[in-house]
């Protein structure tokens, strides 16, 4: 299934994962998760690409520009709200440290500022209700943080049994209520045999047909098409990084649900979000 990549399918030292516009068959979006788990520094080139370092596991400095940042990181995804920094196109950077790093990219014309994005800063949203909950953390969205060009990112977690990306929603057309957005899920699932599952199907035009089953370093890429849900099983809390951009001057995150259920966001105000939520925050799992 050339949407669903399984962890270390496309791993090339020292990255664990690798997809490139080149290798998804699309123009703007990329991810790298840089594996430094032993330790010690890795230098790359950003190229025509801005790009957010944001670790996953571990702590490391980031030298850009003549900057350095320093990011506390986290043990896991699951334990907190994580520092960031972001990088622009056409730089070097160093990452020094122990852990894994995800390297979130957009293609971009402009070039920008290095910048340090605090854990305390991140926004984090608790969104939908009931056994649709979820938590954002909105560290690379354009409200989040509105200093980018193309990137738009942010974390997803999702408590075991509830079903996030609902309602199936896509991002594939440009208009006033809607905008073209290539986007990149990444995955980590908690617990010993943690699994999840992910939905995306398209229409006759542009069809695509994705029911894949998702572990820790899975990947799904979603080039047009819903998209949802995206569903833990009981148990095992589920963690997605989503990274997307697209063609349009204006980054915008714009969306339009499944008529045919579009209708459950009416039924959010009646019921309360899931008690587990927030799972995480800067500050540590709540």
């Amino acid at each position: 299934m050339k949407h669903h990549l399984p962890a270390g399918s496309t791993a090339e030292a020292p990255y664990g994962v690798v997809v490139t516009p080149e290798s998804a068959g699309w123009a703007h979006t990329a991810l790298r998760v840089l594996d430094l788990s032993g330790g010690g520094e890795h230098t790359f080139g950003t190229g025509d690409f801005e790009v957010i370092v944001l670790p996953l596991a571990g702590s490391c400095a980031v030298e850009s520009d003549g900057e350095r940042f320093e990011l506390d990181g986290r043990a896991d995804v699951f334990s907190r709200v994580s520092d960031f920094a972001y990088v622009p196109r056409d730089a070097r950077v160093t990452v020094r440290g122990r852990g894994r790093f995800a390297l979130a990219a957009a293609r971009c014309h402009a070039r920008l500022e290095p910048r340090y994005g605090r854990a305390e800063d991140v926004p984090v949203e608790l969104r939908g209700a009931g056994t649709a909950s979820r938590q954002v953390n909105n560290f690379g969205t354009p409200e989040g943080f509105p200093f980018a060009e193309k990137l738009i990112a942010c974390e997803v977690l999702t408590p075991g049994g509830c079903w996030s990306s609902f309602p199936p929603h896509k991002h594939d057309e440009e208009g006033p209520d809607e905008a073209v957005l290539e986007e990149i899920y990444y995955f980590e699932v908690s617990g010993d045999g943690g699994m999840a599952y992910q939905r995306v199907y398209g229409t006759p035009e542009r069809p695509i047909d994705v029911l894949a089953e998702v572990r820790g370093g899975d990947v799904v890429l979603i080039p047009h098409g819903w998209h949802g849900p995206s569903m833990p099983v009981p148990g095992h809390d589920l963690y997605y990084l989503n990274v997307m951009a697209g063609p349009s001057p204006e980054r915008a995150w714009r969306i339009c649900d499944d008529p045919a259920h579009a209708w459950v966001r009416d039924t959010w105000p009646e019921q309360p979000v899931d008690p587990r939520l927030p799972l995480t925050s800067a500050k540590g799992r709540s």
